[in-house]
């Protein structure tokens, strides 16, 4: 499956009217399945982020075609300050990210990696969700970039902080996390935890 996340920059104030716009424009795409809306809080501020899923490549292109080609991409309007779309396809040994209730606190984990790091990621990803179960049930799915620089990013729901800082501590401590020989292949790392908005698919 392929997916589109879409970052947002709107005032402070008013990104829940802005998630209101750009939940009607989603809603008149004539393909791909909306899957989730959030705010950041931890992070960079004033973003609102939109996750699509697409069953074709083409269906996401068509997507970004209508939105490139809008006057008014989102219906934003004055609201919408700055716009960012990123293109991805999911790990292919997990499951397709579906609407579920994690509890409504996510963690977006972006790492950029070395040229040629991807297959080696994918390995280290695929040996390690099953031994580490309770820690990936957690998982909402892992990405790779399909433009820009190789990275990946994966999502992570909770139903709180502490609950997240348990299990990343338990299974760290267990040798079960992170994924053996992932790590090594990362150049940069960023997280950003978020919190579902209202109407949410993944809440």
């Amino acid at each position: 499956m392929y997916y589109d996340l879409t970052t947002l920059t709107g005032p402070i104030l008013d990104l829940r009217a802005l998630n209101e716009d750009a939940t009607g424009w989603v809603q008149q795409a004539g393909v791909g399945t909306f899957l989730g809306s959030w705010n950041t809080d931890i992070g960079v501020l004033a973003r609102l982020m939109l996750l699509r899923g697409y069953e074709t490549h083409a269906d996401l292109l068509d997507e970004r075609q209508r939105t490139l080609k809008s006057r008014n991409p989102f219906n934003g309007g004055d609201r919408l300050q700055a716009l960012q779309m990123e293109s991805f396809e999911g790990f292919p040994f997990l499951d397709n990210a579906s609407p579920r209730s994690f509890g409504g606190v996510y963690e977006f984990r972006t790492y950029i990696l070395k040229p040629g790091g991807l297959p080696a990621t994918l390995e280290a990803w695929k040996s390690a969700i099953e031994p580490a179960k309770d820690y990936t049930d957690h998982l909402v799915i892992n990405l790779f970039a399909l433009d820009g620089p190789p990275r990946i990013t994966h999502i992570w729901g909770f139903e709180s902080l502490g609950q997240r800082a348990d299990l990343r501590g338990r299974y760290y401590k267990a040798g079960l996390w992170p994924p053996k020989g992932g790590p090594e292949q990362i150049l940069e790392a960023t997280s950003t935890i978020a919190y579902s908005n209202k109407g949410s698919p993944l809440a």
